[in-house]
């Protein structure tokens, strides 16, 4: 017997290599339906599901399991990502009834992050670390906007004579960014294979959030903090949006407007100045 859902022919089908097998074809869809793959294939945690087994049910507890673990647009467009291949697959006859049709994707508002001000910059140069190499890293992060995936993994290969070439970890695309003087000065003398030697994302957060008390920064600061300092403050001197998009890897400006701008009193000060009297 088949399924409310499923084609008798289609119903032991591995659903997991028809969503890979779209995401190969597909290169025109959005830079994240690559890695809602990824995320769907975490929370069945194994290589095989199924189509018998994505119900409504199934379909709400990955939107709700996607809530919990991303922030932002990330658990709607990795919802969208299922919702896409759903649509496709119930064209093929995997299904007769889409199973997510009905259920909307969702987003979760992301907490305003702390991030450094200019002068913090210069208190945390000055500061001691009990890490060389996760402070060497973090100034590579704070005059690049790198993620941590793409600092941890950077190699010598990465950098040119101006520039940091790279292939991002997260969205598989390839970013050229200035080199800063600040970044040569710490790099060193060039070697082979990765730049830094860094403990796990996690340790190296706690020797940061140590290393920002010890400046007598009162922020809790974490490494994608540096990210948004690097946008707030170079949209605080005047750089268009377009080239902070381009600089942070996004293809875009609608995520710099929605997650990297912040209000400032001073600037509503200037703003408000402007009215006439």
């Amino acid at each position: 017997m088949g399924t409310n859902y499923v084609t008798q022919h289609k119903l032991k089908k591995n659903f997991v290599e028809y969503y890979a097998s779209l995401t190969r074809m597909c290169n025109d869809l959005s830079r994240s339906f690559p890695c809602s793959l990824g995320a769907f294939k975490n929370f069945i945690g194994r290589e095989y599901i199924s189509p018998g087994e994505i119900t409504e049910k199934f379909c709400l507890e990955y939107r709700e399991y996607l809530l919990k673990k991303y922030n932002g647009e990330t658990p709607a467009d990795y919802f969208k990502g299922l919702k896409r291949v759903l649509k496709a697959a119930k064209k093929e006859g995997y299904f007769t009834i889409n199973p997510a049709e009905d259920i909307a994707a969702k987003t979760k508002p992301s907490k305003k992050k702390d991030i450094l001000d200019r002068e913090e910059y210069d208190l945390l140069l000055a500061g001691r670390c009990s890490n060389p190499e996760v402070k060497r890293a973090a100034i590579c992060s704070m005059y690049s906007a790198l993620r941590w995936v793409d600092v941890e993994s950077l190699e010598w290969s990465n950098i040119k004579e101006k520039t940091i070439c790279l292939k991002q970890n997260k969205t598989g695309f390839v970013l050229e960014i200035p080199l800063h003087p600040k970044i040569k000065e710490i790099l060193g003398e060039r070697k082979e294979g990765r730049i830094f030697n860094l403990p796990t994302q996690d340790g190296a957060n706690k020797v940061l959030r140590t290393w920002v008390r010890a400046a007598g920064i009162n922020k809790h600061i974490t490494w994608h903090s540096l990210r948004h300092s690097v946008s707030v403050i170079l949209q605080d001197a005047g750089t268009d949006v377009a080239t902070v998009a381009g600089l942070l890897g996004h293809t875009t400006t609608k995520y710099v407007h929605k997650t990297y701008q912040r209000y400032k009193l001073g600037s509503a000060t200037i703003a408000i100045n402007k009215l006439p009297v």
